[in-house]
């Protein structure tokens, strides 16, 4: 289905700028627009005004002097002429009667107009007095457009004698007020135009870190994991791609945890499973002996075994990792713990003569934590160290406190653990020829499931190798709180 015009940002934000600067200058233009039209009108009015005041003084001091009527006259017509107007004068003394003013030999347009009887809008004015009207639709000549005054004609006296009307052409100033329009209007347009360019680029430096956000997005969940968002600013947008970016970093690592955790367990358990496959195929065949099949039996069960352990530590490390499991901290007595997972691998320990030494600071060391977690770690640390120990080698455990934290240490004899391999001790599957598992003996996960409970308990777990004297790994609990000072006491062995 196809994006409609108003489905993306870039469009919205467009569009949205643009009618807000449409809208302003709309506004501005009318705004202008009216002010100019005013200004015009009004400074029309202001000279109207002006000359109203002129005509009186001409009619009342030379025009009813009748040896100072012609040169009355001529000093009206010149005023008629320079507004392109027509004045009508109404008088109450009969003799003057209704006097027209206007220019004959430029225009006919006022002929209308002087055939009209305003004689009863004479009346009006001249009861009003000296009070000037001026109006622009009262009175019409054709289609031009005019504006009237009205004015009552008043002596030195103060006496009103007459009234007057000055009908002017406004055709040119509302062609300058259209000049004006026509020229705000342009200045609109291009304003707009403009706009819409800055708007159009503004809007797309804006929009396009989140465009090429989007098609980051939607590479990355095609698969494309190395997909990242260039980061060009420092604001909220470029915040959000660096998060992006932080997100994908992580996302992609844990792609290729993944992908490698799938790898080794295939591995894990398809060497077993071919292994197991052959012996059982030869024993029922006859390629095996039957007296030689219990031998390989033992082999069958013994891998059995061991893929059972592996599916369960699998299943542990899988309930840590996400979560599910959740830790039921306690106090209990570490040293009894320890002492307890040593006594289960007694067998084992004489088995290979191995030394175990005690090394405890207090007689009770109380720590609050997982027991049954802890004691995993206690059992798969002590496992690994016995398996590397040699003969009548010797095992440490030691047990110490530092401010609120005890302060656990495994420590064996054996051959140690390479530099080069000592940072991947605790990854998952990492090869037992190369770490400190045995190949063929474990499943390559127990160490990686003890640095995940520690962590879980938000302590820490190391691992240490000194050329030449076995390895050490050492963790940190969280003493009990209630707990008194401890007592130091001296080295326990056995």
């Amino acid at each position: 289905m196809s994006k409609g015009i108003f489905n993306t940002l870039f469009s919205r934000m467009l569009s949205t700028y643009l009618a807000i600067v449409l809208l302003v200058v709309v506004l501005l233009g009318i705004t202008i627009g009216a002010m100019f039209k005013n200004q015009y009108i009004g400074e029309t009015e202001n000279e109207l005004r002006r000359e109203a005041e002129e005509i009186n003084r001409v009619i009342v001091t030379q025009y009813i002097d009748g040896e100072k009527r012609s040169v009355a006259k001529d000093s009206l017509l010149t005023t008629m002429r320079k507004y392109d107007a027509m004045l009508q004068l109404y008088f109450k003394d009969s003799a003057y009667g209704k006097v027209i003013f206007r220019d004959e030999q430029s225009s006919n347009k006022w002929e209308t107009l002087s055939d009209a009887d305003l004689s009863e809008e004479a009346k009006r004015v001249m009861e009003q007095g000296t009070d000037i009207e001026i109006s622009s639709d009262r009175f019409t000549v054709g289609n031009i457009s005019i504006m009237t005054l009205s004015r009552a004609i008043v002596d030195e006296a103060g006496k009103t004698i007459g009234a007057m009307f000055f009908h002017t052409d406004m055709s040119r100033t509302n062609d300058s007020i259209k000049q004006v329009s026509l020229d705000v209007l342009l200045s609109a347009c291009v304003a707009v135009i403009l706009a819409f360019l800055a708007v159009t680029y503004i809007t797309g430096r804006m929009t396009k870190p989140i465009v090429d956000m989007n098609n980051a997005i939607n590479r990355f969940s095609r698969g494309d994991y190395e997909a990242r968002v260039s980061i060009t600013s420092r604001d909220e947008v470029g915040q959000l791609g660096q998060s992006f970016n932080d997100m994908a970093n992580e996302i992609n690592a844990l792609e290729q945890s993944r992908r490698s955790f799938v790898a080794n367990v295939s591995h894990e358990l398809r060497s077993p499973l071919t292994s197991m496959r052959g012996f059982l195929e030869a024993m029922q065949d006859g390629t095996i002996a039957p007296e030689d099949q219990p031998k390989y039996l033992d082999i069958v069960i013994g891998e059995c075994k061991r893929m059972t352990g592996m599916v369960n530590d699998l299943l542990d490390l899988a309930r840590i990792e996400s979560g599910q499991y959740e830790l039921k901290l306690e106090p209990f007595d570490l040293n009894e713990l320890v002492i307890r997972t040593l006594l289960t691998f007694e067998a084992r320990i004489n088995a290979k003569h191995i030394d175990v030494a005690m090394d405890f600071a207090a007689e009770h060391t109380i720590v609050e934590a997982d027991q049954s977690q802890i004691a995993q770690v206690i059992r798969n640390l002590v496992d690994n160290a016995i398996k590397f120990s040699p003969d009548g080698g010797k095992l440490t455990v030691k047990i110490a406190t530092d401010k609120k934290l005890a302060v656990i240490s495994v420590i064996d004899e054996g051959d140690g653990i390479s530099p080069e391999d000592l940072p991947y001790v605790f990854d998952r599957f990492y090869k037992a020829e190369k770490a400190h598992t045995p190949s063929g003996s474990s499943s390559g996960l127990g160490l990686s499931i003890v640095k995940r409970i520690i962590e879980q308990h938000g302590q820490t777990i190391t691992a240490s190798s000194p050329p030449g004297e076995g390895a050490t790994f050492t963790l940190t609990l969280k003493l009990y709180e209630q707990q008194g000072k401890p007592k130091a006491s001296p080295s326990q062995r056995r």
